[in-house]
């Protein structure tokens, strides 16, 4: 009997339980890959149950990624095409342009298994873009993993009106960058609603050193990094600007948009604080462009617009799949400031994964993520 008197409700009985799905992680070892680890772990529907990694191959996941708990400390494995197979889904993590070939080869032999590329290899739609910033071969263009991404009217064959649409059906996702991310959300809506000048759209970003992967390199040593700001990728050499900008396309018809980016490592570990500036357009108020991104994100869970006067910070973000975004007008210059704040590694890569996961796996969106940030 339960306290107030009332029948135990009965248990459930196990044929009842909803089916556990397989997963496996490539590139455990990394922080993609470990952080999509973490997400997992906790995921009531889906099971990791192969790692695998290139130099920590024989390794058990306590020693490469020790902050993670599985019910199974399992060991790191060849990234093969055998070891991969019979999973409801694939997770790959790795450097960019070393997704390409392994996808293939899976693909060819699973034709229904879930494959996620959390590199850029599958992001681009123009092999044009992808010889000009990344060089060698396009590995083709897969179902891209922003659900909330607004699509323009008619710009879908399939008259999908939002990125999550095409995702329900998809077997290939190819996940965003995370500097796209933040610039996307913070600049699609307004682009859209025609509140700034898309052609003069700029953008610095201080961002965490986790964005830089896990690989020794000498400008990522305490020392060199410690007490500092280093931009990089300036003068448009940066590889998200064609992502950027195709999300823009996409997200309002626009063509002809340009945009500034300058992204900037500042000593922390987590997060991208986007600050992004254009030309308003005539009587344009700062409620104007709050009800523009109110519109848009109203209903998304992962999605917060900040009230007028309100600016979001990284703190409010680590650990959780959120987008926080504030935005304002400065009267003086003219000029439109909006700014997002994402966890790189959640809401910029991993989270994105498994939110996009979800849903070409018909599970609720939201199953797993956190929308909690870590504090202080």
């Amino acid at each position: 009997m339960t306290p107030s008197g009332l029948p135990d409700a009965p248990a459930p009985h196990p044929s009842h339980a909803p089916a556990r799905l397989r997963a496996a992680v490539v590139g455990a070892s990394g922080y993609a890959g470990g952080e999509t680890l973490r997400i997992l772990a906790d995921h009531p529907r889906i099971d990791v149950t192969t790692v695998t990694a290139h130099s920590s191959v024989g390794k058990h996941l306590s020693e490469v990624a020790p902050h993670v708990h599985l019910d199974e400390d399992l060991e790191l494995v060849d990234t093969t095409v055998e070891n991969l197979s019979g999973h409801d889904a694939v997770v790959l993590a790795l450097p960019h342009g070393q997704s390409g070939q392994i996808a293939a080869r899976l693909r060819a032999s699973d034709p229904e298994v879930l494959v996620v590329d959390l590199g850029a290899d599958h992001r681009l739609e123009s092999a044009q873009d992808w010889a000009d910033y990344y060089a060698g071969e396009h590995s083709g263009t897969w179902t891209y993993g922003m659900p909330e991404l607004p699509l323009v009217a008619g710009g879908s064959a399939d008259g999908a009106s939002r990125q999550r649409d095409l995702l329900r059906t998809a077997r290939e996702i190819a996940v965003p960058g995370c500097n796209a991310t933040a610039v996307t959300f913070a600049l699609a809506p307004l682009v859209r609603a025609g509140l700034v000048d898309h052609r003069a759209l700029s953008a610095v970003l201080p961002v965490g050193y986790s964005g830089a992967g896990r690989s020794p390199k000498q400008h990522l040593l305490f020392a060199e990094a410690a007490g500092g700001a280093a931009a990089y990728g300036v003068g448009g050499t940066h590889r998200h600007i064609p992502e950027i900008l195709q999300n823009l396309r996409r997200a309002s018809g626009t063509a002809d948009a340009r945009l500034t980016f300058t992204p900037v490592l500042v000593p922390m570990t987590r997060g991208i604080l986007a600050v992004v500036t254009a030309p308003a357009g005539d009587g344009v108020t700062e409620q104007a462009l709050l009800d523009a991104l109110g519109a848009d994100f109203a209903d998304e869970p992962f999605v917060h617009v900040l009230p007028g006067g309100a600016v979001p910070s990284t703190q409010q973000v680590v650990g959780a799949n959120t987008v926080r975004i504030g935005a304002t007008v400065d009267r003086r210059s003219g000029q439109v400031t909006v700014i997002s704040a994402i966890d790189n590694l959640v809401k910029g890569t991993a989270g994105a994964a498994v939110q996009s996961m979800n849903i070409a796996l018909d599970l609720p969106e939201t199953l797993g993520l956190p929308r909690t940030a870590l504090a202080p």
